[in-house]
């Protein structure tokens, strides 16, 4: 039945489309028809108001303010339209109006199911080459997905190591098992899991050599994969403490190691490291095998558990323990430490500055010092207890634990994926007017990735700086803009230094008026296209800046095309692109009296092609020219 249903409402939508004009609209179209897209967006929403919504009329409605790139409207209204319909175009520019507006994710669950829909369309080829691509942010943004592995159960598990493609858990799942009295589960035993091709994994079995009626903790092997370390409750070696008032018993957490012959793994034997005084758990061996991390409440640390190293010896001992120091450890506690491939050691921590109970945190490990310690961020971390992070450098996938809301068990596992890499530059921005080199207080400073989307705005401080964090090795630029300035621009190369400065020179806005013309930098159009871009946007941006300071100053737009297609078709295209030109001013809030627009076809153009022109020849004939035929401030 559902089959049929969705094949139903397919039809339904096309036939719905196809009639949906209507006397209610008869206004709006004619002016959407003209390319009178803000008069036409108003006609609409008045539509609306009335009453007489419907699919066409949404879509109408986001068309009219995706083409004078009004990108929140225009997501508001294809997310409206999308309700009931499943256009594939509409749902490729819904996509496009996301990202356009910083919903990366939400970008790409719907470019994933326009891409469903077209899977030959080159558009949706690109995007299943790259299907976790998404663009660099800035500030603290979710660099990972992550979704909650299906193999927890009702009880707690947690962890998360891989080996040789199985998963290695530490589980409470055995419910014939005696029960601990601090949460009535059952004691955590060591579970392993394979990878089927799918990617999900088998239902969790015991490893029976290493398991004993006590607990059992989270794993981390050597690099060859001979030795796992592992965590045991001390009562297996009859180390406990009693209350002398409740008689309870009270135990501490030990490391075994435990070697793996004719594939099954030893019994395991303990560490010297251990202690009948204080727990050592939450084992991680380096990337290298030369150095064993844990967790520990020995005496001499810095809070109630530290993280500590301790070198591996070529005979497999491990010797004295050095406490990490007060960039990790905090008076809170840290757990959970785990040293990726290119030594990055990450651990959990209630001290740190997080979001919620034990946050996920991370610093480089350099020669055997630490770095400045960072969030890894959401959605690893929430408002909950978010631990146990483990990362393949090399796939970019792991796993977390976390007793987060909406779980199935009290602590459950969840797999991750790497969005982006987790490295951030601090990037100091300066804005100074370029004649007198005074800091502009108050200018506006958006960051745009390599895709042309706006993806962070600041105003700058009494010092005319701004900061952004951004990522490490990500190439973007910085637009600064002030009332009665030119914009001016700067970029940002690709970098893993900890701090760069940029300066932003913005010149008075007098200066773009040359002669009889406003001179911009050329607004090119796609081929065959007669939408507004990101890079027309910011253009046009100057001659609204220009227009609201002179308000006597009358614009004529002129649109030429390239030489390519017919002489009727180019002449039609020019008049498309320069009554969207227009349209775009006049969204801005400048009245439509003050510009209008005329196709010039391709009877101009910059570079004659009778001979052939290259793609960027072209391009340059693709553009639009300013004409100030009233109110030029040069000759008042």
């Amino acid at each position: 039945m559902k089959k049929y249903s969705s094949i139903l409402i397919i039809i339904l939508v096309t036939g719905f489309f196809a009639n949906a004009q209507s006397k209610s609209t008869k206004k709006a179209d004619k002016l959407f028809a003209k390319f009178e897209f803000v008069e036409a967006a108003k006609a609409y929403e008045e539509v609306i108001s009335k009453g007489n919504g419907s699919e066409y009329v949404y879509a109408q409605l986001a068309e009219a303010y995706y083409n004078v790139f009004n990108t929140v409207d225009a997501e508001k209204w294809y997310a409206k339209t999308l309700e009931s319909s499943e256009a594939p175009e509409l749902i490729f520019k819904y996509a496009q109006m996301l990202k356009a507006n910083g919903k990366y994710e939400e970008s790409n669950q719907q470019m994933l199911k326009f891409a469903t829909m077209r899977p030959a369309d080159h558009r949706a080829i690109a995007f299943m080459e790259n299907p976790n691509y998404l663009p660099k942010i800035l500030e603290k943004g979710k660099k990972f997905n992550v979704q909650e592995l299906q193999i927890n159960s009702e009880y707690s598990d947690f962890g998360g190591t891989t080996l040789d493609g199985q998963l290695y858990i530490a589980s409470a799942r055995k419910e014939s098992g005696k029960k601990y009295g601090w949460n009535e589960e059952p004691f955590l035993d060591i579970y392993s899991s394979n990878k089927n091709n799918d990617g999900s994994y088998t239902s969790p079995a015991p490893v029976e050599s290493l398991n004993t009626k006590y607990h059992e903790g989270v794993v981390s092997f050597s690099p060859d994969g001979k030795t796992m370390y592992f965590s045991r409750e001390s009562y297996f070696d009859k180390i406990f403490e009693r209350d002398s008032l409740s008689r309870n018993k009270f135990s501490v957490l030990s490391l075994y190691k435990s070697t793996k012959v004719l594939g099954v793994w030893s019994e395991g034997e303990a560490l010297s490291l251990n202690s009948e005084n204080y727990s050592v758990k939450n084992p991680a061996v380096s990337s290298d095998g030369k150095t064993l991390y844990f967790a520990s409440d020995m005496a001499g640390g810095l809070g109630q558990f530290d993280i500590y190293s301790a070198p591996i010896s070529e005979d497999g001992s491990v010797g004295e323990p050095t406490n990490l120091g007060q960039k990790v450890n905090t008076e809170g506690q840290e757990m959970f430490p785990f040293v990726s491939s290119d030594d990055v050691l990450y651990f959990s921590s209630n001290g740190h500055l997080g979001l919620g109970g034990m946050d996920v945190f991370f610093t480089k490990l350099v020669d055997g010092k630490v770095g400045p310690v960072r969030n890894v961020g959401i959605p690893v971390n929430g408002n909950a207890d978010d631990f146990a992070f483990s990362i393949n450098s090399e796939t970019g996938e792991g796993f977390v634990s976390s007793n987060r809301e909406g779980g199935t068990g009290s602590d459950d596992i969840y797999q991750v994926k790497v969005l982006q890499p987790i490295c951030d530059v601090l990037v100091s921005v300066t804005v100074k007017d370029s004649e007198t080199d005074e800091l502009l207080v108050g200018a506006s400073v958006n960051v745009t990735d390599s895709e042309g989307n706006v993806v962070g705005t600041k105003m700058t401080s009494d010092k005319g700086q701004v900061d952004y964090i951004i990522e490490c090795n990500t190439e973007l630029y910085l637009t600064g803009s002030m009332n009665d300035y030119e914009s001016g621009t700067a970029s940002v190369e690709k970098t893993s230094e900890e701090e760069i400065s940029v300066e932003i020179l913005l010149d008075p806005i007098d200066e773009i008026i040359l002669a009889n013309k406003v001179i911009l930098n050329p607004i090119y159009f796609d081929f065959d296209k007669s939408n507004i871009t990101a890079q027309a946007a910011f253009e046009l941006d100057k001659l609204v800046e220009l227009m609201n300071k002179y308000q006597s100053i009358v614009i004529l737009a002129e649109s030429h095309t390239d030489s390519r297609g017919s002489d009727k078709y180019n002449q039609s295209l020019s008049e498309r692109r320069a009554l969207t030109t227009a349209q775009y001013v006049i969204s801005k809030g400048i009245d439509s009296s003050r510009i209008t627009g005329v196709g010039m076809g391709e009877s101009m153009p910059v570079n004659d092609c009778g001979i052939g022109c290259s793609e960027d020849e072209h391009q340059m004939n693709r553009r639009s020219e300013f004409i100030i035929q009233e109110g030029n401030p040069n000759n008042e």
